[in-house]
C-alpha cells in the first residue's frame, strides 16, 4: 500500500496558454500552483484531463510537468498525470516525471483497439516497473475508452508491487463501496466524480481529485474538514452549496469551465486549446451565477 499516505483535496490545475503564441504559460502556471498550494491542497496533481494534457505535445507536456514539479517545491505531494496510447510513451513520460521530482504518477491507459485484462495488465506494469515512484492506477471509462472493475484494479495492486493506489472516476458509488470491501480497507483509492464528493468521502475515499479547489478552494476543503471530523450536516450543508457548480463544470467541460471560472475570479489563465473553445455568453453568465451563490453563502464553522 501506498508510503505516501495521500489524504484529501488533490487539486488539479489547468495548463494555462500564453495569450500571444499559444505555448504553456509557464508564469501563470507556477502562479496557479501556488495559489492552490497557499489555500492549503493536500497534494497537486498537474497534467491530468483538466490540464488538458491530451492537447499538449511532449516539449510542452515536459515544459508544463516541470513547472508544475518546481512550483509544488515539495511544499506538498505531486502526482503528474501520465495517458498514453503506447506502452512505451507511457514509460517515458514517467520516467521523466520521476526525474523531475513527482511524487508519484497517476496512469490512465488509452485505447483505440479495446484492450483485454492481460493487455491492461502488461501496460500498468512495465509502467511501475520502469519508475521508483508510487503509481495510481486511473479508471475514467469516458475518456480512456476502458474501464476497469474494482476487481481490476485491486488486482493490480496486490499484483504488482510498485502499484499502491486506485484513482475511481467512473462516476459508480457502488464500485467504491466495492473497492473498500475487496481491499478489506486498507486499498487507498481517491474519488474523481466531482459530484459524488461527500459521498464518495462517507464510502471510504482517502481523497478527492478535483479542479473544483482553482474556483472555490476555501469550501472545498471546509468539506473535507467537515467530513473528516465527523460533522455530517455540516458537510451536507457544504456539499449542497458546492454541487450544481460541481456538476456544471463536469458537463461543461473541465479546462472549458474552470478556465473561464477562473478569469471571473480575475486570474486569467488563458483560453482552452482548440478544438475546445472558450465558454459563450449564456454559459458564462451561468457559471457566473453559480460562483456568486457560493460566494454569498453564510460562512460554517468547521473543526
Amino acid at each position: 500500500m501506498s508510503k505516501l499516505a495521500l489524504d484529501g483535496v488533490i487539486a488539479y490545475p489547468v495548463t494555462p496558454f500564453d495569450p500571444v503564441d499559444g505555448g504553456v504559460d509557464t508564469v501563470r502556471l507556477a502562479a496557479l500552483v501556488d495559489r492552490l498550494v497557499d489555500a492549503g491542497v493536500h497534494a497537486v496533481a498537474p497534467l491530468g484531463s483538466t490540464g488538458e494534457s491530451a492537447y499538449l505535445d511532449d516539449a510542452e507536456w515536459r515544459t508544463a510537468a516541470e513547472t508544475a514539479i518546481g512550483a509544488v517545491a515539495g511544499r506538498v505531494p505531486t502526482v503528474v498525470g501520465i495517458a498514453e496510447l503506447t506502452t512505451k510513451g507511457a514509460v517515458e513520460r514517467a520516467r521523466f516525471a520521476e526525474r523531475a521530482g513527482a511524487d508519484a504518477v497517476m496512469v490512465l491507459p488509452l485505447s483505440y483497439w479495446r484492450l483485454d485484462e492481460r493487455e491492461v495488465t502488461r501496460h500498468f506494469t512495465e509502467v511501475a516497473d520502469a519508475v521508483g515512484v508510487e503509481v495510481m492506477v486511473y479508471n475514467n471509462p469516458a475518456t480512456a475508452g476502458i474501464d476497469l472493475s474494482p476487481e481490476q484494479l485491486v488486482g493490480l495492486v496486490e499484483s504488482v508491487e510498485n502499484i499502491t493506489m486506485v484513482k475511481e472516476s467512473s462516476g459508480d458509488l457502488q464500485r467504491m463501496h466495492r473497492l473498500a470491501q475487496l481491499s478489506g480497507g486498507e486499498l487507498p483509492f481517491y474519488n474523481g466524480s466531482n459530484p459524488l464528493a461527500l459521498p464518495a468521502f462517507v464510502a471510504g475515499a482517502a481523497g478527492w481529485c478535483t479542479a473544483a479547489a482553482c474556483l472555490v478552494p476555501e469550501q472545498v476543503l471546509a468539506l473535507h474538514r467537515a467530513v473528516r471530523s465527523g460533522e455530517l450536516a455540516t458537510a451536507r450543508e457544504l456539499f449542497g452549496r458546492l454541487l450544481p457548480l460541481l456538476q456544471y463544470i463536469v458537463t461543461g467541460g473541465l479546462p472549458t469551465t474552470v478556465k473561464a471560472g477562473l478569469a471571473l475570479r480575475g486570474f486569467p489563465a488563458g483560453a482552452p486549446r482548440p478544438p475546445l473553445l472558450p465558454l459563450d455568453g449564456d454559459r458564462s453568465e451561468r457559471l457566473t451565477a453559480l460562483l456568486r451563490e457560493i460566494d454569498a453563502s453564510p460562512a460554517l464553522p468547521t473543526t
